[in-house]
């Protein structure tokens, strides 16, 4: 199938061609970063107006760049949740639009399952079954996929997810939005062993990460000043190692208590290179194959939702008209 994937969750207007959910054709995003990165995060009004503003130009790139025209589409796969609800909003009803239009059919996918289909984008994507950590801004969340496809949760975050802490860390820390791609370029260099930033619940698959920032508040409180810009690298890399060991010894644990011998990383946060790095020598160490999309595949983008949709659309799976946003999708299992 040749697919229109559309993506507009939070603050990235996102279209994208992808053909039978493996190749990309095109793959287009519209950032908000800088508009939002003087608030210190995403402001919901903010992000579906220019979501409005964005979108059917985002659409139009997309098909250009994938030399394709609008009636050779045979399906739309988009993001209906979760996410922030006006911004879903957007991208859903104009896929709505579309998809009537053309008078093809269309596809609600959950956000979460679009970054696990990201990995069907590799050059050598991984086989079921296989444990996925699915890390961003809004989850923390570990899912055994099963060999039949079918997919339950061994693990999910209690309180902050993992991309949440290093943004509530950046703005402690006055060193910048997004936190999570200034901590990890202001720790390149710096000692991760300089700050013992505690490691929550290691008896459980699950995670919690809201002590990790309030123990970083614990040690600006001690030292009665904020940190100096000589002590930033350490502080962020002793952080940053906090989250990377707990993503990576739990998820590496899923895999070996099930006995599962691939393992996917994706979403956002699967984008720091130290997390990488270090899910790969572990992987190399016990055994076991780890799967990672490139970057930009591991950011929010519409290839993956395309690659998601895609098997759905064949088996004849369509999208009601009185579909709507979900801005809370707690579980993605699917038994």
């Amino acid at each position: 199938m040749l697919v229109l994937g559309i993506e507009s969750s939070c603050d990235e207007t996102a279209a994208a061609v992808v053909f039978d959910g493996r190749r990309i054709l095109s793959n287009v995003v519209a950032s908000q970063i800088s508009i939002h990165s003087k608030y210190g995060g995403v402001v919901p009004e903010i992000a579906s107006r220019k979501h409005i503003e964005a979108i059917s130009a985002v659409t139009c790139q997309a098909l250009e760049d994938a030399n394709t025209t609008p009636s050779e589409l045979q399906g739309i796969s988009v993001t209906m949740g979760p996410g922030l609800v006006g911004s879903l909003l957007v991208g859903l009803s104009f896929a709505k639009g579309l998809a009537l239009g053309l008078d093809i059919p269309f596809l609600g996918v959950n956000h979460l399952e679009g970054h696990v289909a990201a990995s069907y984008l590799m050059d050598d994507p991984p086989e079921l079954p296989y444990v996925a950590l699915v890390v961003s801004g809004g989850h923390s969340n570990i899912y055994l996929f099963k060999k039949d496809g079918r997919h339950i949760m061994l693990g999910q975050t209690k309180d902050d997810a993992a991309g949440e802490a290093f943004d509530k860390a950046a703005r402690l820390l006055n060193i910048g939005y997004p936190g999570g791609a200034v901590i990890e370029r202001l720790s390149r260099g710096g000692d991760h062993n300089r700050w013992k930033f505690p490691r929550a619940m290691k008896a459980s698959l699950d995670f919690s990460f809201s002590g990790l920032k309030t123990a970083l508040v614990a040690e600006i409180n001690k030292m009665g000043r904020p940190f100096a810009d000589e002590e930033i690298p350490d502080v962020a890399a002793s952080y940053q190692e906090a989250i990377v060991d707990v993503l990576v010894e739990k998820t590496i644990k899923a895999a070996q208590d099930y006995r599962i011998g691939n393992v996917v990383v994706c979403g956002g946060v699967a984008s720091n290179g130290r997390l990488r790095e270090r899910f790969y020598q572990a992987a190399e160490y016990v055994g076991i194959r780890v799967f990672i999309p490139l970057a930009f595949l591991c950011t929010d983008n519409a290839a993956m939702i395309a690659a998601a949709g895609n098997s759905h659309l064949e088996n004849g799976t369509k999208g009601s008209w009185n579909l709507n946003a979900v801005s809370r999708w707690p579980r993605m299992d699917s038994e």
